[in-house]
C-alpha cells in the first residue's frame, strides 16, 4: 500500500514499483464512492473469457441484445424522472 497526494491539477504519481507492473497496460478507473479502484485491462479481454461460458449464439447477436437492454434501461430511467 502506498499513500500518494493529488497535485493542484488532480494528478497522482503512481509509485515506480506499480508503474513497472502496469507498464504498457490500459487500466479502468472505477469510482466506488469512498475510493477509486484501478483495474488492469487485459490486452485481449475476450481471450480471458474464452471457455468461461458456452452459447450457440454469435458474439454479434449477444452484443445487439445487450445494446437493446441498455437502451431500454436508459429509457426507463428517463421516464422515472418525469
Amino acid at each position: 500500500m502506498n499513500i500518494v497526494e493529488l497535485d493542484e491539477k488532480g494528478r497522482i504519481t503512481i509509485p515506480k514499483r506499480m508503474r513497472r507492473i502496469l507498464r504498457g497496460m490500459k487500466v479502468l478507473l472505477i469510482n466506488l464512492g469512498d475510493r477509486i479502484e484501478v483495474v488492469p485491462i487485459p490486452e485481449d479481454p475476450f481471450k480471458v473469457l474464452e471457455g468461461s461460458f458456452t452459447t450457440k449464439r454469435s458474439f454479434k447477436e449477444l452484443r445487439r441484445e445487450a445494446e437493446i437492454l441498455a437502451e431500454r434501461e436508459v429509457e426507463n430511467r428517463g421516464s422515472h424522472r418525469e
